[in-house]
């Protein structure tokens, strides 16, 4: 028996070990780039159309569902079974109710002054999200120790970008690192380690959603092109918001609430 427990224990440690190397080879991967600048054209999108005076329409509105699905996962919050995981959901489901805010106001007049406020509430749901899925499937302690440092990263990164880029020095890679390091890490997570809560299939919907709306953005022309109506930028949200609602989905519920385990 203590030669199984001692394989197990040796077995999750070789799975740490990977990971951490994994989070340092990422992020010195990250900053072994030269300085990476806001693309001036980033702002430009394909659909530029108003109606009823709002600018940029389509791409103001399609944050809507931010706000809806934050607001809809926030106020479930008491239906969490247990309260392992309540800090990370409740910073989660405001930070994306707080997307929904920024990115329309980001999306009305685009510029790297506004784009901030895009970008801030983005992090922190990226950064509760993150630490949640590490309290769930490699440690509680650490889950939880990490949780507002990782939150305070993301926060600083914005604010690193946007002086760098007041200053003439533009440099995106430690956003680029809180966006896009925890979008590898988590599949790592969830096919290396077994879970206390968080219910994967979600998880990977999540991520499937997340991925098909960097797909949608980067071939914002092209769809727009094609439908005459949205770019690939709207649908970029609505997709985005869909990752959110089925990342609220993984979260556990107690067995007397509506959306209980199991369910669909």
């Amino acid at each position: 028996m203590f030669t199984g427990l001692a394989g197990v224990a040796h077995g999750t440690a070789a799975k740490r070990l990977i990971l951490a190397v994994a989070t340092v080879a990422g992020v010195a991967m990250a900053f072994w780039l030269d300085r990476i600048p806001q693309d001036p054209g980033y702002h430009q999108f394909a659909d530029q159309g108003a109606w009823s005076g709002i600018p940029n329409f389509w791409n103001v509105v399609t944050n809507l569902p931010f706000l809806v699905v934050g607001w809809i996962g926030y106020s479930r919050r008491g239906r969490l079974e247990g309260a392992s995981l309540r800090v990370h959901y409740i910073l989660f489901c405001i930070g994306v109710a707080l997307v929904g805010v920024g990115s329309a106001y980001y999306h009305w007049a685009p510029s790297n002054s506004t784009l901030v406020w895009d970008r801030l509430p983005m992090t922190v749901a990226f950064m509760a999200l993150f630490s949640a899925v590490i309290r769930d499937r490699v440690s509680e302690r650490l889950g939880q120790a990490l949780l507002w440092p990782l939150v305070i990263a993301g926060v600083a990164s914005i604010d690193w970008w946007y002086w760098s880029e007041l200053s003439g020095r533009g440099d995106l890679r430690p956003y680029a690192v809180v966006q896009f390091l925890p979008m590898l890490l988590i599949p790592l997570m969830l096919l290396m380690f077994k879970g206390r809560g968080l219910r994967a299939g979600w998880l990977w919907a999540t991520l499937a959603a997340y991925l098909a709306a960097k797909t949608a953005e980067y071939f914002d022309a092209s769809i727009y092109s094609a439908t005459g109506i949205l770019g690939g930028h709207g649908i970029k949200h609505l997709l985005g918001a869909l990752a959110v609602w089925w990342a609220i989905r993984a979260f556990p519920a107690s067995q007397t609430a509506i959306l209980r385990p199991g369910t669909s």
